[in-house]
């Protein structure tokens, strides 16, 4: 009778794609594994994350959007003024400043005699200090003169941002909505007629970085650089 061999079975070869599954579970599961994909999902969000918004910057003047620093040379370069163009402008803005100096002479002179003329100096003279008022109030003008220094700096005037912040609360109290009532002069720059500014965008009445660049356009072509824009104003009181 033949010997036995024993009961035990040999087992069965292994499927080698299912043992390729189970090493690779292995290996996903492992901790090292998944502390390497965290690091690796991490480190791929830091590319994602605004670094404007990062520093600290606050928020843009309602209706403005975020606007990125290539966003901000889009709208300089869409707006580079002639220099005949700017001529142009300038001119108006004398006119209309000698024309209201004219005015303002003629009506004191006359109140001197008519009390009647000299209600209307005094009424003149109270709407220009409420004007003024208003638009250094404005609530959006911090922000705006961050927008304003920022496109100053990518125009390379970073030295002349001292000059370009007086010179426009001088004009317009850094107010997009600012305008003048004798000259119809608008927006932060008081661009004369108002709507020079539509060739900065469509926007030109109510942004301010369109405003900005419209401004930082003309100064160049007429001033080279706010540092010559704000010596200008301080002899003639108009720029």
């Amino acid at each position: 009778m033949p010997r036995s061999h024993g009961t035990h079975s040999r087992k069965s070869p292994q499927d080698p794609s299912r043992a390729r599954s189970r090493r690779l579970w292995r290996v996903l599961t492992h901790n090292v594994t998944i502390t390497a994909v965290a690091v690796g999902v991490l480190a791929g969000g830091v590319v994602l994350v605004d670094l404007d918004a990062v520093g600290g910057d606050a928020k843009p003047p309602p209706g403005a959007g975020d606007l990125s620093t290539n966003d901000m040379l889009a709208r300089l370069q869409a707006s580079d003024m002639d220099p005949v163009v700017a001529g142009a402008v300038a001119e108006a803005k004398k006119r209309a400043h000698e024309q209201h100096e004219r005015e303002m002479r003629a009506l004191r002179e006359k109140a001197r005699r008519d009390a009647r003329a000299a209600a209307e100096l005094k009424r003149r003279q109270e709407a220009e200090r409420e004007r003024e008022r208003l638009a250094t109030s404005n609530p959006s003008s911090v922000e705006n003169q961050r927008y304003g220094r920022k496109m100053a700096a990518l125009r390379g005037w970073d030295r002349c941002w001292p000059s370009l912040k007086i010179l426009w609360t001088k004009e317009s109290g850094w107010n997009e909505r600012a305008e003048n009532p004798s000259s119809g002069a608008y927006g932060i720059p008081q661009a004369l007629p108002a709507e020079k500014l539509a060739t900065a965008g469509k926007d030109w009445r109510t942004s301010s970085p369109t405003q900005i660049a419209w401004g930082l356009n003309y100064i160049r072509a007429r001033y080279k650089d706010p540092c010559g824009a704000w010596a200008w104003w301080q002899s003639h009181h108009w720029y």
